[in-house]
């Protein structure tokens, strides 16, 4: 944990250049690791994206844990069941935004699960003050505080100020050729101008699975570390 109280200077305006882009779903499951195989169904289906420096897609979660500091559990060949609330979401340069929309009326199939992609709606950054990211890359050799440290020095070098970061669990996303290890971070006390850049410019590599991309989230409080 890294914790640091202090006041900012005045912030100033931060117009963001990267939007969330939320795409209605018919998908009845979807296996628990999911981020290689849907980040190869993206590409296949819109060809610039794996070339676009900024683009990121967020890994899909059941209804109740979108919010959440923890994931259920991943067990080798578990499932995800979907409900109807269920979004999937690129995170976007807005300049790609129409380009992303010809997924609309197309049908992906994730690693064997049929994924209708419905309309889809531009949803802003929004610059509050607590953010977190389920999947930071991160050395599995690494103990908990020294990766924290890590990531604070990795926002200052952004030019964010690091007041207060948590480490949550560590999860592992699989690729046919390699093996990430990641661990869950929140952010706290960000003044808007980090909090868009942060939301922005993400941390650490693999965008497309869905690595290193923060979110709002409600706050420290709710939040309560492993047993």
């Amino acid at each position: 944990m890294y914790w640091h109280e202090d006041t900012y200077e005045k912030e100033q305006a931060v117009e963001a250049d990267i939007v969330d882009l939320a795409f209605r779903i018919d998908c009845r499951a979807l296996p628990m690791d999911h981020a290689h195989a849907l980040s190869e169904a993206l590409g296949e289906a819109l060809p610039w994206l794996h070339a676009e420096e900024m683009a990121g897609m967020h890994i899909i979660h059941g209804a109740g844990s979108q919010n959440g500091w923890y994931r259920p559990e991943e067990t080798d060949g578990a499932v995800l069941h979907l409900s109807r609330r269920t979004r999937m979401t690129l995170r976007l340069p807005r300049s790609r935004v129409e380009d992303a929309r010809a997924l609309t009326g197309t049908t992906l199939t994730v690693a064997g699960h049929p994924l209708a992609v419905g309309e889809a709606t531009v949803k802003p950054l929004e610059g509050l003050p607590t953010l977190f990211s389920r999947y930071v890359i991160a050395d599995e050799a690494q103990d908990e505080e020294t990766f924290v440290h890590q990531v604070a020095r990795q926002l200052m070098d952004m030019g964010i100020p690091v007041k207060k970061i948590l480490c949550g669990k560590s999860h592992a996303l699989n690729t046919p050729a390699q093996r990430l290890f990641t661990r869950s971070v929140m952010v706290a006390d960000l003044n808007r101008q980090g909090s868009i850049r942060l939301q922005q410019e993400g941390l650490g590599p693999h965008r497309r699975m869905g690595c290193g991309l923060f979110v709002a989230h409600k706050g420290i409080a709710p939040v309560k570390k492993p047993a």
